[in-house]
């Protein structure tokens, strides 16, 4: 299987690792130091687990690449129309594009952007950042990739990169409601984002404190409201029993919009809380608290 990634910073170099540990045929598209380091050295990931890949296939030219079986798309949200274009030599007419983005209005681009038969949904969970070029670091112990068909059905395409996932170590899984699944992230990562970036705090203090731990949940609810909305199966409790699973966490979890805010990068704040207002909008619901977080980060929507 060839399997070409758009984006190997903390998703797309993690999980482009661990493919290659399992021996896929892995093509990985990065840029700057990030590219050189990869060229020179290798890919490494450090943290909950200790990987080096010391010859990888890297370049900032998918021309070189042509066309793959698999592209994973794992850029930021605010790099997904370029993306889209850039990665048109490594999209044959048999290529299936997966978006392993955040948010739900990922796919809505790839519709416009590629025939609806040659894209499956995705959901990744890992906590991951690039810690220095060509270094990977992993700050916690959780790693998995959902992909499946929206039509919830099971394909030879989908059993094919799950065997692939499955022999690099990744804990995968090939979904038959791929569009909850995706949903079901959606919620706690816009409760997640929203809190600590407006915040500026891990989720430790923010669930231990009585008013910031309701914020948290209100934030949540809306989603969820959204998502029933739209027709997605989600349960009514759903953000209480992810508020619960918050307590699991490592109290210096954080997301990656807090570390972006941090860096002074851009934010995907647009498709995440503001998405909720977006889709909320779209059928009639009320959003407060997403319109109030994507009001508050506004100004430091585009970075520094």
């Amino acid at each position: 299987m060839r399997i070409a990634i758009m984006g190997s910073g903390g998703v797309g170099g993690y999980f482009g690792a661990r493919l290659c540990q399992g021996g896929a045929d892995v093509h990985f598209v990065a840029r700057g130091k990030h590219l050189e380091a990869m060229r020179r050295d290798g890919l490494r990931v450090e943290g909950a687990v200790e990987i080096h890949v010391p010859k990888v296939n890297v370049t900032d030219d998918p021309r070189q690449i042509g066309a793959a079986d698999i592209a994973m798309l794992c850029v930021k949200l605010w790099d997904t129309e370029s993306a889209l274009e850039f990665i048109r030599p490594m999209v044959g007419p048999r290529t299936t594009v997966i978006s392993f983005q955040n948010g739900v209005l990922k796919d809505r681009q790839l519709r416009a952007a590629y025939d609806g038969g040659q894209i499956m949904g995705g959901v990744a969970y890992v906590a991951t950042t690039i810690d220095r070029p060509g270094v990977i670091r992993q700050t916690g112990p959780m790693q998995r990739l959902l992909f499946g068909e929206f039509d919830g059905t099971r394909s030879a395409r989908g059993e094919a990169l799950l065997a692939a996932c499955r022999a690099g170590g990744i804990n995968a899984e090939l979904s038959d409601n791929i569009l909850r699944e995706i949903w079901q992230k959606y919620v706690f990562l816009v409760g997640l984002s929203g809190a600590t970036t407006t915040m500026r705090a891990t989720i430790g203090p923010i669930r231990e404190n009585p008013q910031t731990r309701a914020f948290l949940r209100d934030v949540m609810r809306e989603v969820v409201a959204v998502g029933r909305a739209h027709g997605v199966d989600l349960a009514e409790d759903y953000a209480e029993v992810r508020l619960k699973l918050a307590d699991d966490v490592a109290p210096d979890m954080t997301s990656s919009m807090h570390h972006d805010l941090e860096r002074g990068n851009p934010l995907e704040v647009r498709w995440l809380a503001g998405g909720v207002v977006e889709l909320g909008q779209a059928k009639g619901v009320p959003t407060p608290l997403n319109r109030a977080i994507a009001d508050i980060l506004a100004l430091h929507a585009a970075g520094t």
